[in-house]
């Protein structure tokens, strides 16, 4: 449902406001503001949702499960006593919502205020004297693995090993920079355990002296937020509520903000990860921030670091961007455990090293030229007419690369999230003749089939799509039209991210005509309003696309994707469509098996899966034991056994690769975007998975030319 046919709803909206001025007299401001909006966001939610469901008391569980979960995730504030009262309403939430009642709101903000005033003492009584680290206790760190605490006593309890697992980890770090810094210089003064321990835990002090400043500034949107989003969230998770000031940091991309370091980091409970790092940005050249990190402290050149756990995302990013060629260290908590701090020098974000781009890849033992096309995500700019889109740049690249003369193509989706569902049609249609290439369903069962209605054919050759777990919505829309036309072999690991759906963001205020002038902007919220399926008729949703040819990789391991998401759309299909598949001139079964066998046997691919598989391990064991000498011990040895694998992505392979005559002769007096090119084409030839798409295009070839000989003879 668009923003178009919401205004026609206006008139129901308008009654509604109407009938809430009339509570104005007995009702402040914000109380009338919160019933507005509730109101609004009802009302949109279940005239334009995919799939709004029933409003029972199920649907009510589960906000009220989220709800509970998203106040207090570590279970650090509320006592089980706390939750009872608090289930009393487990079933009324979907009334509330009808009735506009804000009883279950307002009480468990009432709970929450009175268990952090008395947590704040805990914290400072128990970081007042050192701890005991030859003491055998254990901390389990997963909040899912542990209940509510049943007494005051109990929860003070589990502070103290909290604080204490934190301290230790501090510690630790402490002394590692103390060894580093003690190698590099004779100067530097040797501090004892008892000192580090003390420093140690000043800072943990100070960093929960900063954090309860910051939740007694929590306003009123904040926390109406959280409790709106509970609600929001179960029809799905990409259906989401923004306050005013939240809706300018949607989607947050240092790169799109001006200047800053070039990644995209989503709030996991008290940690800010890194979501994604953007091609072409300060972090993606730099190297080491990779997906999954988690960031624990930001400094700012020559200052003291700040940490950011328990940080609100938001006020994180402002300690994160910042003025081009200023340097910013992030101190970096990896998959493994280990922690390392990465120097970053802030730029603006080349724009360039974000669009579609080519390179050919030479094969030495046959003389063939391959071509290679990454596009980082099907843009396009809606601000201008005839603006810059993803369609006509790969287009141009197709073409220039056509001019080499290739005999292969590799199309590298990795990483892309997605973008303009017009483009990635249009795309696909430069591979296939005529035909459809996705369908979507609507709500109350609408359908549209979106077709390729050009039957020319700019690229006929063979043809590999890389894709990871990464790659989400038009990505998986272009990888499964080719998969079910037989027009291409994807290889990557075992599925795609898994998002078959479509939102759009509706201005809340533009709802309610009549809505007061010195009101406060209700905010914005972004809706699902559409399913993609496949030509054959099945989702994309939840379980992405499945490579022809699975490779290791650490995603193969991770609860990443769609899938691992709260309440996500399940997967469902709808009637498959007619379309004339490929004849691709090569069996694609037998390229399979070849190629899953030289994975086997391919000792770098292997490192991957064995590290994939040491990562999950790792993830997995939660508890911790808070003998320092113990914790040491394994820190240390996670950080020798990940010595195995530094090797990855840093070995030179067998891949000649090089610009196209025609972007070398562009960048002769543009010494910077030469750089830059250098810089990318060396990290490519260090690409495992790249090599294992050059292989799959030199077994096609060598299929091609056996035939070509039995057909002759």
């Amino acid at each position: 449902m668009n923003n178009l046919k919401l205004k026609l709803s206006a008139l129901a909206i308008l009654l509604l406001s109407v009938s809430l001025w009339v509570l104005a007299s007995r009702s402040n401001e914000d109380d009338l503001r919160r019933d507005l909006l509730m109101k609004v966001v009802s009302f949109a939610v279940n005239s334009g949702h995919y799939d709004p469901g029933d409003i029972n008391d199920n649907f009510s569980e589960k906000a009220w499960e989220l709800y509970i979960d998203r106040i207090d995730y570590a279970k650090r504030f509320l006592l089980q006593e706390d939750v009872d009262k608090l289930a009393k309403f487990k079933h009324d939430i979907d009334d509330a919502v009808n009735e506009v009642n804000f009883d279950f709101f307002d009480l468990s903000i009432e709970i929450l205020d009175k268990r952090t005033n008395e947590t704040e003492g805990y914290f400072k009584e128990i970081l007042a004297k050192p701890f005991d680290f030859e003491k055998e206790e254990f901390y389990e760190f997963d909040p899912d693995k542990r209940e509510f605490a049943k007494s005051k006593k109990e929860l003070k309890e589990r502070w103290r090993l909290s604080l204490k697992y934190e301290t230790m980890n501090r510690i630790f770090d402490m002394t590692e920079d103390q060894e580093k810094a003690a190698e590099k210089s004779d100067t530097v003064t040797i501090k004892t355990f008892a000192e580090i321990e003390k420093d140690a835990r000043e800072k943990i002090l100070k960093r929960y002296d900063d954090w309860y400043h910051r939740i007694r500034k929590l306003n009123e949107d904040d926390r109406l937020s959280t409790y709106v989003n509970a609600i929001v969230n179960v029809f799905d998770p990409h259906t989401e509520y923004f306050p005013p000031r939240d809706k300018e940091n949607f989607d947050i991309r240092f790169s799109g903000q001006l200047e800053g370091i070039g990644a995209q980091l989503t709030q996991k409970n008290a940690y800010v990860e890194v979501s994604r790092v953007i091609p072409g940005s300060p972090s993606w050249k730099q190297g080491e921030l990779e997906v999954g990190d988690f960031i624990l402290k930001v400094a700012q050149d020559g200052e003291d670091p700040v940490d950011i756990v328990d940080m609100r995302l938001n006020d994180a990013v402002q300690l994160i961007r910042g003025k081009k060629g200023t340097k910013v260290i992030l101190s970096i908590k990896k998959l493994d455990g280990t922690l390392k701090d990465i120097s970053i020098i802030r730029d603006v974000v080349v724009l360039e090293e974000t669009y579609a781009k080519s390179a050919i890849i030479k094969d030495d033992n046959n003389g063939m030229n391959y071509g290679y096309i990454k596009l980082p995500s099907f843009y396009v700019d809606f601000s201008k007419i005839n603006g810059k889109n993803c369609f006509d740049d790969v287009k141009a690249e197709l073409e220039k690369l056509k001019a080499e003369n290739i005999e292969g193509l590799i199309f590298d989706l990795r990483d892309n999230g997605g973008g303009s569902l017009e483009d990635v049609v249009k795309i696909a249609g430069l591979f296939i003749e005529e035909g459809p290439v996705v369908q979507s369903m609507g709500r109350k069962g609408a359908s549209r089939i979106y077709r390729d209605e050009d039957p020319q054919v700019q690229y006929d050759g063979p043809m590999v799509v890389m894709v990871n777990g990464i790659s989400a919505s038009a990505s998986e829309i272009f990888a499964a039209a080719m998969q079910d036309y037989n027009r291409a072999i994807i290889i990557g690991g075992n599925s795609t991210f898994g998002k078959g759906t479509v939102q759009n963001f509706t201005e809340l205020d533009r709802m309610v005509p009549k809505k007061p002038r010195d009101m406060q902007d209700l905010g914005s919220l972004k809706m699902t309003i559409q399913k993609f399926y496949r030509i054959n008729g099945g989702s994309t949703q939840l379980k992405g696309v499945t490579p022809d040819i699975i490779f290791p990789d650490y995603y193969n391991y991770m609860d990443f994707g769609e899938k691992d998401m709260d309440n996500p759309l399940p997967w469902t299909e709808i009637k498959s469509l007619t379309w004339n598949p490929w004849n691709a001139g090569y069996d694609e079964d037998y390229i399979i098996d070849i190629s899953q066998k030289r994975i086997q046997s391919d000792t770098l691919l292997q490192l991957v899966e064995e590290n994939g598989k040491r990562l999950k391990d790792i993830r997995e064991n939660t508890s911790f034991t808070l003998v320092y000498d113990d914790y040491e011990l394994l820190m240390k040895q996670r950080e020798e056994e990940g010595k195995r694998f530094d090797r990855i992505g840093k070995d030179s392979l067998n891949i000649s690769i090089d610009l196209l005559a025609t972007d070398k002769a562009s960048m002769v007096s543009d010494t910077s975007k030469k750089a830059r090119s250098e810089a990318w084409l060396s990290g490519l030839t260090k690409d495992v998975y790249l090599l294992g798409s050059v292989n799959v295009l030199k077994d096609i070839e060598s299929y091609e030319a056996k035939n070509a000989i039995k057909e002759e003879e």
